[in-house]
C-alpha cells in the first residue's frame, strides 16, 4: 500500500520502492502525488537499482514471506553504501513469549494454512473479518486495561491498540494471506545480519519483534 513510503519521502530526496508482485502497482497509485518516488517492479536480487549506491534502506515485514530470508538480506546489504543504515522487521519466532502464547500462534498458523488458498476476492474478505472480529476487539479490550493502569504487553494483538483500523486491516492480509511465514529469534536475525556485512547492530526492545537496525560494513 506504500505506507511505510509515504512517510519516509518527506524526510529524503529520493525513494527507491522495490516490489515483484503488482502490490507495486497499488503503492504506485496511493503515492501518485509524491514526485521523490521511484517504482521499480523487482525482486531484492534484481531490484532495478546499482548497488553500493544507498544511503539506508529499510525493509519491513516482507523478508519473512521468500524462502531463503538470509540471502534477501545479502542482497539489500549489496544496495548499500558502505556505513549506510538497514532497517529491518521480521517475525519473531515468539522467543520472548511464554507457551500458551505460542501455541495460540499454532493454531492461527493452522487458519492461515487455509485462508491463502483461497480465491483473492474471498481471502481479501476473511482477513477483513478477521481485523474486524479479533483485531479490532482484542485491540480495544488491550486499551481499556491498559487505561485502567494494567500492563498490556502480554495480551495478544495489544500492540494495534493505538493504531487504526486500515493498519489492522493491512497487517490482517499480510499475516493471513501469504503462503509463507518463516518466523526468527532475535539470535538467528542477529546472525544473519552480522553473515550480511552489518555491524552496530541494535534490536528494538518494543513491540512489534522483532525489528533491528545495522550499519554496513565500511
Amino acid at each position: 500500500s506504500g505506507r511505510w513510503a509515504r512517510l519516509t519521502a518527506s524526510r529524503v530526496a529520493l525513494l527507491h520502492c522495490i516490489d515483484p508482485s503488482e502490490a507495486i502497482e497499488v503503492a504506485r497509485k496511493n503515492l501518485a502525488e509524491q514526485k521523490k518516488i521511484r517504482f521499480h517492479k523487482g525482486t531484492v536480487d534484481k531490484p532495478g537499482i546499482a548497488q553500493n549506491s544507498q544511503d539506508f534502506g529499510y525493509s519491513l515485514g516482507v523478508l519473512h514471506h521468500v524462502p531463503d530470508t538470509a540471502s534477501a538480506i545479502r542482497s539489500c546489504v549489496e544496495l548499500l553504501k558502505p556505513g549506510a543504515p538497514l532497517l529491518l522487521y521480521l517475525y519473531y519466532a515468539f522467543d520472548n513469549r511464554p507457551l500458551w502464547f505460542r501455541l495460540i500462534w499454532r493454531i492461527s498458523d493452522v487458519v492461515r494454512r487455509l485462508i491463502f488458498r483461497l480465491p483473492a476476492r474471498l481471502k481479501n474478505i476473511v482477513t477483513d473479518v478477521i481485523a474486524l472480529l479479533i483485531y479490532w476487539p482484542l485491540a480495544k479490550i488491550s486499551l481499556v486495561v491498559e487505561r485502567m493502569g494494567s500492563d498490556v504487553s502480554s495480551l495478544p494483538l495489544s500492540y494495534y491498540r493505538h493504531h487504526s483500523f486500515y493498519t489492522m486491516r493491512t497487517d490482517a492480509r499480510d499475516r493471513f494471506g501469504t503462503p509463507l511465514e518463516q518466523r526468527f529469534t532475535r539470535q538467528q536475525i542477529d546472525e544473519m545480519m552480522q553473515d550480511a556485512g552489518l555491524i552496530d547492530i541494535q534490536f528494538s526492545d518494543k513491540a512489534p519483534f522483532w525489528c533491528a537496525v545495522g550499519r554496513r560494513k565500511g
